[in-house]
């Protein structure tokens, strides 16, 4: 989990372009995080599975 002050420092605007950096709204995980779905890809796995991630199923074969 991150922290509470990361979160918080993320989320201000930045001064410059080049310092902004995506992170997960749910968990606050800076890394593995997927634009298109506004998540990273523990909680997508785990929305998804549940189905409440619009268009998205689970692959079985």
């Amino acid at each position: 989990m991150a922290k509470t002050s990361m979160k918080i420092k993320a989320a201000r605007p930045q001064k410059f372009k080049v310092r902004k950096y995506n992170r997960c709204p749910i968990c606050g995980r800076p890394r593995a995080y997927y634009r298109k779905f506004d998540m990273c890809r523990i909680c997508l796995r785990k929305y998804s599975s549940e189905g409440k991630v619009p268009g998205v199923i689970k692959s079985s074969w």
